[in-house]
Parts: C-alpha cells; sequence; structure tokens
C-alpha cells in the first residue's frame, strides 16, 4: 500500500509507452508539424502571388500584358514576372483567362486577385477580407505608376528579434496544444474506455486507493507532457532558433498549472461517459473549439471584441498566452503568477466536482 502510487503512475507509463501510435501523437506530430510550418513561414526568400488577367472585351490583346511584357503572344495563358529586391523575390504568376475560370482558380486558392480592363484603367477584383488580395492591388498600381511593386521612401530592414518571427509565435502554441491534447485524449479518452470494459470496476474491487489511482494518472501525464515539451523545445532550438528569453522556474510552474487544469476538465468529462463513440465526441467538443480559437496557429486578435472577451476566458488561451509571454518576451515567476493562480484553481475546482460525481462502475 506504501508503493501503490509509485506503482499505479508506473503502470499508466508502460501503458502509454506500449502504444506506437500514442508515442507518435505525442512527440512525433507536433515535430512534424512545427517543421511544416515553421518552414512555410519563416525565412522564406520567395513570395508567389497569383493573379487571373481577364481579356478586354474589345479587343484580344490586354492592355496590362503590353505593359508587362511588351506584347505577348496572343496566346499565352500563363506568363510569370519575377521582381527582386533586398528582402529576396516577389514572383507573379498571370493566368490568361476567361472570367468563369478565374472564378475557379480563385476559388481553389491558386489566385488572391482577378484583373480586368475598364475605359483603359486597372480594376481589381478581391476579397477585402483577405490581405493578399489589397496587398496585390497596392504593389500592381504602384508598378504601374512608379515602374516597381513599391515607392522607394526609404530602406527596409527586416525584423530577426527573437520572438517576432512566426515560428517563435507558434511554438508556444505546439507546446500546449500538445499538453492539452494530451491530456484530454491519454487520460479522458483511456478512463472511459477502462469504464466501458468493466476495468474500472475491477480496480475499485481491489485495496487500492481512488485518489492514488487518480494521482497516478495525472503524475504519469505530468512525467509524458514534461518529455514532450522538453523534447520540441529542444528540437526548435537547434532547427529554428528558438530561445526560452523568461524564466524557466516561470516556465515550468506554468506547465504544471496548466497540467492541472486540462486534468481536472478530463476528469469532469469522463466522470459519467460509458461509451466511446460519446466520449470521442465530447473531447472533440471541448478541445476543437479551444484549437482554433486560443491563437494556436494565428492570433485572436483578429476576432471581435465581443469574441475575444470569450476566447480569453478558455484555459488553453490563458496558458498559452502565460507561455508565449515567457518564451517571447522574458516574464518571470510574478509575471505568470495570476495565470499560474487561475488555471490552479479551475482545475481544482473541475476535477474535485469530477470526483465527487465520479462514476467507477
Amino acid at each position: 500500500m506504501k508503493n501503490s502510487l509509485l506503482i499505479l503512475t508506473i503502470s499508466h507509463l508502460k501503458e502509454f509507452i506500449r502504444e506506437p501510435g500514442s508515442m507518435f501523437w505525442s512527440f512525433g506530430f507536433p515535430i512534424l508539424m512545427s517543421i511544416g510550418l515553421g518552414l512555410a513561414f519563416s525565412g522564406k526568400k520567395e513570395i508567389m502571388h497569383g493573379v487571373g488577367l481577364i481579356p478586354s472585351a474589345n479587343n484580344k490583346e490586354i492592355l496590362v500584358r503590353d505593359i508587362f511584357f511588351g506584347g505577348g503572344a496572343p496566346n499565352d495563358t500563363l506568363i510569370e514576372k519575377r521582381f527582386d529586391n533586398e528582402n529576396g523575390v516577389t514572383r507573379y504568376a498571370f493566368h490568361i483567362t476567361s472570367w468563369e475560370n478565374a472564378e475557379v482558380l480563385m476559388k481553389r486558392g491558386i489566385i488572391s486577385s482577378i484583373l480586368t480592363e475598364e475605359e483603359g484603367k486597372m480594376v481589381y477584383h478581391y476579397d477585402p477580407l483577405n490581405p493578399e488580395g489589397e496587398l496585390i492591388q497596392i504593389q500592381l498600381s504602384n508598378f504601374f505608376k512608379y515602374g516597381h511593386l513599391g515607392q522607394d521612401t526609404g530602406s527596409i530592414r527586416p525584423l530577426k528579434t527573437q520572438g517576432m518571427r512566426y515560428i517563435d509565435f507558434l511554438i508556444p502554441g505546439l507546446l500546449t496544444l500538445g499538453i492539452m491534447m494530451s491530456i484530454m485524449w491519454g487520460v479522458c479518452y483511456s478512463l472511459i474506455e477502462k469504464r466501458s470494459k468493466k476495468l474500472l470496476r475491477r480496480m475499485v474491487a481491489t485495496p487500492m486507493r481512488k485518489t492514488d489511482f487518480m494521482t497516478a494518472y495525472w503524475a504519469s501525464r505530468l512525467v509524458l507532457t514534461v518529455f514532450d515539451s522538453v523534447v520540441l523545445l529542444v528540437f526548435a532550438y537547434f532547427f529554428f532558433g528558438v530561445v526560452i528569453q523568461g524564466s524557466i522556474a516561470a516556465l515550468a510552474l506554468i506547465f504544471l498549472a496548466g497540467n492541472i487544469a486540462f486534468f481536472g476538465l478530463a476528469i469532469l468529462i469522463s466522470s459519467h461517459t460509458a461509451n466511446t463513440q460519446v466520449g470521442n465526441g465530447m473531447i472533440s467538443l471541448i478541445t476543437t473549439p479551444m484549437m482554433v480559437l486560443s491563437g494556436i496557429f494565428f492570433s485572436y486578435q483578429s476576432f471581435p471584441p465581443w469574441a475575444i472577451s470569450v476566447i480569453k476566458v478558455l484555459p488553453l488561451t490563458k496558458f498559452t498566452d502565460e507561455v508565449r509571454a515567457i518564451v517571447n518576451e522574458g516574464a518571470g515567476i510574478v509575471d505568470v503568477l495570476d495565470g499560474v493562480a487561475i488555471l490552479g484553481v479551475f482545475g481544482a475546482i473541475t476535477f474535485f466536482i469530477g470526483l465527487r460525481i465520479y462514476k467507477w462502475f
């Protein structure tokens, strides 16, 4: 009985290690995602823009084509224009096509703007909510007027400060998302599956204490999430140069609070569910909105003000904001104490409510 907590923790760890799929989703998937998104948005030297050009109704030649290419061949359907500058290369792919085909290209994401000529003037058609469409309009308007994509009003110096790249924004989000998904699926789904297979009933019949069983679940998951986070941080450091600018102690403290918050939520969700299919739906219902809204892949500041006030209440939002403050802004223990308290209290409340109403058989 004295070693029951340790034995249970080790047994839960063995359960996890014996599942190759769980190992991949906990360790491999976050690293693969960071590689893909990091390469896509960090250090990109060439920017590609797609534009649809619609022939004039009066003739088969396009005034735009004459300006850009000195009179291209009438049968050309794709012409590229390259612009070199001190920050890299901007390449435009002009698709000479009909309006109907241009709409298809726009729907498929191949082009971001459609350009037509009316009375000798260029008309730009693009989604006003798409920043790329607006950028194309500004750049091409400047080209028609000045001969280059932007007026030379001063030198451009790309920002290379630590914490200001997209990959610096992304890595903390992947850390917190990984912890949430690891706990919600690793704990919640596992407990629901054990109840559906009548394993919880057998375990309760042993001399095991229920608190030891739950504490061991939390301890084993804490070990795994810490190891997972360390692996991702080390990989991000060597592959992308991501550096933790704040306090390591503060990061450890907020990680602990985040684990408590999502473990309590997992116990509450799994307290009565006995069907794994229902459990899948409940877990997805909780995790998917937070994954989309909490600023993991993009800033939630783009949402309306009323939505932001709701998003900030989500535990994943608070967790992610605090981790980003430590990694990118150099925050210390004092700066994250409010976040630690909020996440810790949230986890304690949900845990004790879930344990109180927990259905063991």
